[in-house]
């Protein structure tokens, strides 16, 4: 994970990064569990319960590249397998892109587990 980004976005520009992973792990959580609860066939309730856990791995800012990529895959699956509306799908995608590109920004699990270490001696 270092060794995709250089840095983690600190200060506001790390906000926004927040935000943008609480808006899409948000989403990807609530149609993952209304998919699920809908009652469809096994597959559709497998693949509601892995955009659960995609959706948790953003909010935690855990794996985000991987995450970022999921998203970009779950869109292009609900909007042109599923035919959802297409207008959610497009943004998710670019936001799952964009982190996917970006990085999770500071405040993440990433951040802390792969960030540049300061050793004082």
């Amino acid at each position: 994970m270092h060794r995709l980004f250089s840095t983690f976005a600190r200060g506001w520009p790390g906000v926004g990064l927040l935000l943008i992973r609480i808006v899409a792990g948000g989403s990807l959580i609530i149609d993952g569990v209304e998919e699920f609860q809908s009652g469809q066939i096994a597959h559709s309730a497998i693949l509601a319960l892995f955009a659960i856990g995609d959706g948790a791995l953003l909010l935690a800012g855990l794996w985000t590249p991987i995450a970022g990529f999921l998203v970009i895959a779950f869109s292009i699956f609900g909007t042109v397998i599923q035919h959802h509306n297409p207008y959610p799908g497009i943004l998710l995608a670019a936001m799952g892109g964009a982190l996917a590109l970006v990085g999770p920004g500071a405040l993440s699990i990433d951040a802390w587990l792969f960030g540049w270490k300061k050793i004082d001696l």
